[in-house]
């Protein structure tokens, strides 16, 4: 971790990324008052992500949401408590919501002329080498039809076994698979912090990490400020490993204000940027694969 040298210039290096992964967390797409979708911030999203298409710029969103629509449209106040009973009951919300949350997104993409696509994923699909062929390939045709691919874990048949776990995870292992050059995690946060600031007013901002050490790794916290979400700052850190391992840089950014996705791309001085290692060779599949081991 270094706090100034080239962060200028790693900055700039962000105009020119040619594929983008951008994350927005379940907290960020709610109303907290009600637990509704936020169709104002849904429209910026979608018109950010239409804008960086026109930029020429591959794009893919990985977006939470799926269970907490499901929920609401079903009336559902509370999950029952752990067991199949539990699984079955978010099973049941999330093919609710998934689709409730895709037609969303299809009708707003549709306003900017853009056409989006879904794809649905568990761990089976990056440990498995077929699956992970197969996807790295329509990804790819997406790419070359223009199309923004919308991704999700597919909470509707996923189990402990085969499960991502969080989006912050999932969204750096989607960077991987489609040799992303920037991942970009939108959340309730501005970005690294040396101490939770919510508890502690002498926590520092991290401008930039040019080397993500253990002692960083170690700073995460298996705690988040929202209850929506199932990402606090320890799955970031895992996502930033899996990320800058894989050679892609990586930054996380407050969603209170979705607009910071073109002044990221435009190489403001927004949020902690991870910069991707060089030289290092990571085992994407058997890191997956290790995950919940």
């Amino acid at each position: 971790m270094k706090k100034n040298g080239n962060h200028e210039e790693y900055r700039k290096r962000l105009k020119d990324k040619k594929r983008i992964v951008v994350k927005i967390g379940s907290s960020s797409l709610q109303h907290p008052e009600t637990g509704d979708l936020d169709y104002t911030k849904l429209d910026v999203l979608v018109r950010e992500l239409c804008d960086m298409r026109n930029r020429g710029k591959d794009v893919v969103l990985v977006t939470s949401g799926a269970i907490a629509v499901g929920k609401k449209a079903v009336h559902l106040r509370e999950f029952g408590q752990a067991g199949e009973r539990a699984i079955a009951e978010k099973q049941a919300c999330a093919a609710v919501g998934q689709a409730r949350l895709m037609m969303t997104y299809q009708k707003i993409f549709a306003e900017y002329n853009q056409v989006a696509a879904q794809i649905l994923m568990t761990k089976n699909t990056i440990v498995d080498n077929l699956n992970r062929y197969n996807a790295h390939n329509t990804f790819s045709e997406l790419f070359k039809l223009g199309v923004i691919p919308i991704v999700n874990e597919n909470d509707t048949v996923a189990t402990y076994e085969i499960e991502f776990g969080d989006n912050d995870s999932l969204s750096a292992i989607v960077a991987a698979l489609v040799e992303a050059d920037l991942l970009i995690l939108l959340s309730d946060i501005d970005g690294l912090y040396t101490d939770d600031p919510r508890k502690n007013k002498d926590a520092r901002f991290i401008r930039i990490v040019e080397e993500l050490s253990e002692e960083l790794m170690e700073m995460g916290k298996p705690s988040t400020g929202s209850d929506v979400g199932t990402g606090g700052m320890n799955t970031k850190l895992i996502a930033a490993k899996i990320a800058t391992s894989s050679h892609i840089d990586m930054v996380i950014a407050n969603s209170k204000d979705i607009k910071v996705l073109h002044r990221i791309l435009d190489g403001q001085d927004i949020g902690t940027l991870f910069v991707g290692s060089r030289d290092a060779y990571f085992d994407l599949p058997g890191f997956v694969e290790q995950m919940h081991s």
